[in-house]
């Protein structure tokens, strides 16, 4: 089999799939090959059990980026976003604390803990909402390269320089500290409550082996507090039918368009030919050619399996060989009888609706931290959890509950033994964590899925298990993703570009990378 086509898109997961959709409205013959049955990458739908059908990996969304479901229509092709109301903290003392969408009773919950909190909640959210106003408009655009002479290069980074300098005196303040503290010593500038920082700081570590008093986690704070859900800023929602149908959705688009789409077509190798990418080689031996090659899976499967070392500058192959993975997460998906009894908040009622956070102090998080730096998975671990089934009944049959638990931490390099051997010990160990807050759990669980980094390497490759394709700590942002000097969506190999999640703007269920780098290349070709 040889086929010709414009480009080859590997992998269907959400930027593969929407760098698609982008390279076929311009025209371009378009296939994109997925190795797995099924489409989305990590953002993907399962029915695990009969009946219950769970969003397997990534499990809620925020940061899609508006102008992609604007420009793809994504809403006709079947995308409905429903809203996360709360956020409820339950604490080991009995009590809890609980953000819902209704400022007002926020307002008087944080009162119950804090007077000062209270007070100092919203001028947080405005100074938050003016450093995401400052950065947005930098995930869609090609980072520049400080090193290069180019007029456009230059002009990006002064223009970049000057809304710098445009912003107030405390923006700025806030920029720069934003970029060096942790998250725990921006939070300790604004509240006193320690389960509301330890909530809070939670978004600075997901994705990435560090701590909430890590230097550099406020700013992975910033990129989960970017997010918006139809124009509503800072929100979080579920996708009815689970993430899977977000990728769905694009790829009903990207085939409307013209793209060719195939599933279970692993691929081998890519084709080489006096430096150039030619095409791809099928795990069947079948070729097929492209003038282009876009690759939306990470470096190292880019580059050291599918190409090869030998074909690879040496500076760029150390600089591949010291891209930081280091997954740090693991995912606990449940089928339930029924719901979860909380303690400090008995019974149903709308607190379920949302996100339950077991943060329940700064000191809870630092200590599950401190077990994975010394290669163990948390024994008390940092927890979150959705009920999606509450919002949207339709992935479950009547009276049950699908429960999505995320894990942090849970190091793909463990000290003693393996992953194989410890993963239903460490699915034990989450149950019973979320046991000391709702004592019922064990007792209506009628399935549970456990996956580890290893499994998230092997079934979804992700390598190392790391759900971003890579950390975003700050050697890892903006011009220095993947590699220095290769983060505009090009590689060293003539006609292969990288689309994933490994480049700028980094992980997330956002699309962006896809979109940046489908207009890097109809710029080039």
């Amino acid at each position: 089999m040889k086929l010709k086509y414009d480009v080859i898109v590997i992998g269907g997961g959400h930027n593969g799939l929407v760098n698609a959709a982008y390279l076929s409205r311009a025209g371009k013959r378009v296939l994109v090959l997925e190795r797995r049955h099924v489409l989305g990458g990590a953002a993907v739908t399962e029915e695990v059990f009969p009946g219950f059908k769970f969003s397997v990996c990534s499990y809620v969304v925020s940061l899609l980026r508006p102008e992609i479901i604007r420009e793809l229509s994504l809403t006709r092709h079947g995308l409905h976003l429903l809203p996360l109301d709360s956020v409820f903290t339950p604490l080991l003392n009995g009590d809890y604390l609980l953000r819902v969408s209704d400022h007002a009773k926020t307002r008087r919950e944080l009162s119950r803990h804090s007077k000062i909190d209270a007070e100092a909640y919203d001028e947080f959210g405005k100074a938050m909402v003016e450093m995401a106003r400052f950065v947005k408009p930098m995930m869609s655009m090609t980072p520049p390269d400080p090193t290069s002479l180019k007029p456009k290069d230059l002009g990006d980074l002064f223009g970049l320089l000057r809304r710098f300098q445009r912003l107030p005196f405390e923006d700025k303040y806030n920029q720069v500290q934003l970029m060096t503290l942790s998250a725990v010593d921006l939070l300790d500038q604004w509240f006193e409550t320690d389960a509301l920082k330890a909530t809070l700081a939670a978004s600075g570590i997901i994705g990435t082996f560090l701590g909430v008093r890590s230097p550099g986690t406020a700013y992975v704070l910033l990129h989960h507090y970017m997010g918006e859900i139809d124009g509503a800023f800072r929100s979080w929602g579920l996708s009815r039918g689970g993430t899977g149908a977000i990728s769905e959705s694009i790829a009903s688009a990207a085939r409307e368009a013209g793209a060719e789409i195939c599933t279970e077509t692993p691929i081998a190798k890519i084709i080489l030919k006096n430096g150039q990418a030619k095409g791809v080689v099928l795990e069947n031996g079948d070729e097929i050619y492209a003038g282009i090659i876009s690759s939306s899976v990470d470096p190292r499967l880019t580059f050291m399996k599918l190409v090869g070392e030998e074909h690879l500058p040496e500076d760029f192959v150390e600089d591949i060989k010291r891209y930081k993975f280091r997954g740090s997460s693991g995912k606990v998906n449940l089928a339930l009888d029924a719901l979860p009894d909380f303690k400090s908040m008995p019974g149903p009622g709308p607190h379920l609706r949302g996100a339950v956070s077991i943060s329940p102090s700064v000191e809870y998080m630092e200590r599950a931290y401190d077990d994975a730096k010394y290669g163990r998975y948390s024994r008390r671990p940092y927890i979150d959890i959705v009920i999606p089934s509450l919002t949207d009944p339709s992935i479950c049959p009547p009276g049950k509950h699908v429960m999505s638990c995320f894990v942090q931490y849970a190091p793909y390099n463990l000290k003693e033994g393996n992953w194989d051997e410890k993963r239903e010990e460490f699915g034990d160990t989450v149950i019973d964590t979320i046991a000391e807050h709702a004592p019922n759990i064990k007792d209506i669980i009628l399935h549970r899925q456990v996956l580890t980094p290893l499994d998230l390497e092997r079934e979804f490759g992700l390598s190392e298990g790391n759900i971003f394709q890579g950390e975003l700590t700050l050697e890892q942002l903006f011009f220095l993703r993947p590699a220095p000097g290769w983060a505009q969506y090009r590689s060293p190999i003539k006609n292969l570009y990288m689309c994933g999640s490994a480049t700028h703007p980094g992980g997330g269920i956002m699309g962006a990378s896809g979109r940046n780098a489908a207009m890097m290349i109809l710029k080039d070709y």
